[in-house]
């Protein structure tokens, strides 16, 4: 399902169905899972100055799909691509509306579901972690809090060959699984800039951002969101959200229920953004 089908086009030209509307269109979302053996529930929303702006997709859209799941005569499976935020409700925003979404499948026990937690992701495409990267190739890391509070890290081709194996194991119904790129303990920010330092060929620097920095740019954000009506992705639970000091994860069971095991390690990651550059 696209909002704006022209900006898809990559995957129509692959032979992929696309059919144009939201989570808030019933009708669109009935015409996407009809005759469907499985859904993959994907859409988030990341950018936002209130709680309501979460809740309206993460929540409530994931509602919509549950409704649309349910009126199938023989309902498909349905894998919700979480995130592992949803581990801290009460950090963000954006945590605490991932952690409702899941709490929804809970109370449809007759349905074939699967939770997808996923840690940072990054690869082709990625608009979060890929700045970070990049930032760190030219010289420079710029850190939100302690530069050794450690995160897991996955590379998207992994993510979806573990959203593919998940499906295809009858083991992972009604389960709520993590996953990761296999580093045991994640990783600190001095190794993550040292990884970048060795595929790029030049030295990085930590640099912790003032804390009363970050605080006013994400004030400022909060503010102004209510005159442009842009929705800031900087804002005071956001910021709780990246300085939390364990954002470390495993795969224990998504390995023992699917056989799954990643693939990517971070430096051959690092060097396929390196030579997509090029």
């Amino acid at each position: 399902m696209a909002r704006t089908p022209g900006r898809a086009l990559h995957l129509s030209r692959q032979g992929v169905s696309l059919i144009e509307g939201d989570l808030d269109d019933s009708a669109a979302l009935q015409r996407l899972v009809c005759g469907a053996a499985a859904v993959i529930h994907a859409a988030g929303a990341v950018r936002g100055s209130s709680q309501q702006d979460f809740n309206h997709i993460n929540v409530t859209g994931t509602g919509k799909v549950l409704e649309a799941v349910n009126a199938q005569a023989m309902p498909p499976r349905l894998l919700l691509l979480s995130s592992l935020a949803a581990r801290e409700p009460a950090l963000s925003w954006y945590a605490a509306s991932k952690r409702a979404g899941e709490s929804l499948l809970d109370s449809h026990p007759a349905l074939d579901w699967v939770i997808l937690r996923p840690p940072a992701v990054y690869g082709p495409g990625d608009k979060e972690m890929l700045p970070v990267f990049q930032a760190m190739a030219r010289g420079i890391a710029p850190v939100p809090g302690d530069t050794k509070a450690r995160i897991s890290l996955i590379h998207v081709s992994d993510l979806v060959a573990a959203v593919i194996a998940c499906l295809q194991s009858d083991a992972t119904r009604h389960q709520t699984l993590t996953l990761c790129d296999g580093k045991p303990n994640g990783y600190d920010w001095r190794e993550m800039a040292d990884l970048v330092a060795a595929v790029w060929g030049r030295k990085v620097r930590l640099w912790q951002v003032p804390r009363w920095l970050l605080d006013s740019l994400a004030w400022a954000n909060v503010r102004s969101a209510g005159l442009t009506g842009r929705s800031p992705m900087l804002t005071p639970p956001k910021l709780r959200e990246l300085r939390h000091s364990n954002w470390v994860t495993d795969n224990e069971l998504i390995t023992a229920s699917t056989g799954w095991e990643p693939t990517i390690g971070l430096r051959p990651g690092l060097e396929q953004l390196h030579k997509a550059e090029l």
